[in-house]
């Protein structure tokens, strides 16, 4: 994929791009970064992790269980994989699905089981691969996380944080994987922020 991205962003005669990932995003922008950083201004790695990350690779029996529980509920997953179980987590999860649902034109297609299984299997390697060298990071690098992110737990933000040589970090509280959607005016206010600078 990110082999992909670069040939997208030489094809279209761009010479730098600010680059976001978000989770699995996360970790194709920084497979960008380490084969063309000149291509990346800078950097914005919401809930996303390094490579080797301890426990990454447990997303799948994580996120199966609340697959289910979506299932038997009648509620989109997202509900419960992207939020904390908090009244203040719940609220800012419905919110986000009724934001999700103002779009009608234009939307994702759903995740087919076999993309679902790939993503698992591509999101497993990517933790199971020796730690990357991200010295080579050396644009500017926002990076958001949950304080209550089960799927890819803060600590590997804050990995990131430590090992990037100009890293910001900002961590949401009482959030989970999906703090920027669950504190979406904030997350747009940092990103805007840190793209000025």
């Amino acid at each position: 994929m990110a082999h992909d991205m670069i040939a997208l962003i030489g094809s279209l005669g761009i010479a730098q791009v600010d680059l976001l990932g978000t989770s699995f995003g996360g970790f194709v922008a920084q497979d960008i970064v380490r084969q063309a950083p000149q291509c990346v201004r800078k950097l914005i790695l919401a809930s996303s992790g390094p490579a080797g990350g301890a426990g990454i690779d447990k997303v799948g029996a994580i996120s199966l269980p609340q697959i289910l529980k979506g299932a038997l509920t009648r509620r989109d997953p997202k509900y419960f994989l992207f939020s904390t179980a908090s009244q203040r987590g719940r609220h800012a999860a419905t919110a986000f699905l009724d934001r999700l649902a103002e779009r009608t034109q234009h939307r994702d297609k759903p995740l087919s089981p076999r993309a679902f299984w790939r993503q698992l299997q591509a999101i497993k390697a990517w933790a199971r691969q020796p730690a990357q060298d991200l010295t080579n990071f050396t644009m500017p690098v926002l990076i958001t996380a949950g304080d209550h992110d089960r799927l890819v737990p803060p600590v590997h933000s804050e990995a990131l944080a430590r090992r990037i040589r100009h890293a910001q970090l900002i961590v949401y509280q009482d959030a989970g994987h999906g703090a920027a959607f669950q504190y979406h005016a904030a997350f747009v206010a940092s990103v805007l922020a840190f793209l000025d600078r």
